[in-house]
């Protein structure tokens, strides 16, 4: 069965108001797919309990028809919830992702909590049949290299996308034609 849900989970700081979120909801929307874009914590309770405990109104929505789709952060945030729920999910889409730290203390000290353990990527792995990940050559934030641990770790496509910042509207990313071309050929495929 082809997807009919998609989550887009920001990241730091951020809301699904921003960058390429609103963009994304609208043409997934059009495709068909019912569309969840909650909004996490961003003050002194940015952690991955409080995160986790935000999501648990969605939790029962997350089934074999969804996608989910993070967003820097937001991308650990979903390897935390495959790792530690039930639930199996069609595909995730990884935008700017990473775990471990980043050598820049004021996200190195709100994101411990979603990055800063031993994952156990078989049962990740488990838990979601397609995985995708885009990196950039230019992210000031998260080096190439963290993406590429993941998709070797995670057996994901991997798409080096040359310029694109840290993939926000900073860097001009207020729509991703790439990322929703990715999600189209991944529905037709198993439809």
């Amino acid at each position: 069965m082809p997807a009919t849900k998609a989550i887009l989970i920001h990241g730091v700081g951020g809301s699904p108001q921003e960058n390429w979120f609103p963009w994304l909801k609208d043409k997934l929307e059009k495709l068909g797919l019912t569309v969840i874009a909650p909004q996490f914590p961003s003050d002194s309770r940015h952690n991955l309990s409080s995160w986790m405990s935000e999501f648990g109104r969605w939790t029962n929505s997350v089934d074999a028809e969804t996608m989910m789709i993070g967003h820097s952060i937001g991308s650990a945030f979903i390897l935390n919830f495959l790792e530690r729920s039930g639930n199996t999910i069609d595909a995730a889409f990884f935008v700017a992702p990473f775990v471990g730290r980043l050598g820049i203390d004021r996200f190195d000290s709100i994101n411990s909590t979603f990055t800063e353990h031993e994952f156990n990527w078989a049962k990740i792995k488990q838990h979601c049949r397609n995985f995708f990940i885009y990196s950039s050559d230019n992210d000031p934030y998260v080096p190439v290299e963290k993406g590429k641990f993941l998709s070797a770790k995670l057996d994901a496509r991997f798409k080096l996308v040359r310029g694109a910042g840290h993939f926000n509207s900073d860097a001009g990313y207020t729509d991703f034609p790439m990322l929703l071309e990715d999600i189209r050929q991944l529905i037709s495929s198993t439809a």
